[in-house]
């Protein structure tokens, strides 16, 4: 399955939690999740959504592999 072009922040959340994360955190500009010892900056709350390009890079700080997202 393919990621999707936008995601709400709210669903970002609720996959990492899914996935053995914890956070949101409070961060010195941004939020962070974190697990065991590897952190991962996530966006503020908007208005918007989060589109694909960051997506792609939160998963990629996070060793996340699409499938494993999509799963998820």
């Amino acid at each position: 399955m393919a990621l999707p072009k936008e995601t709400p922040r709210a669903e970002l959340i609720r996959k990492f939690r899914r996935l053995g994360w914890i956070g949101p955190l409070p961060g010195r500009r941004h939020p962070f999740m974190r697990k065991d010892t590897h952190d991962v900056t996530i966006p503020n709350p908007h208005r918007g959504k989060i589109h694909i390009s960051l997506l792609r890079e939160i998963l990629r700080q996070a060793v996340i592999s699409d499938d494993e997202w999509t799963g998820a």
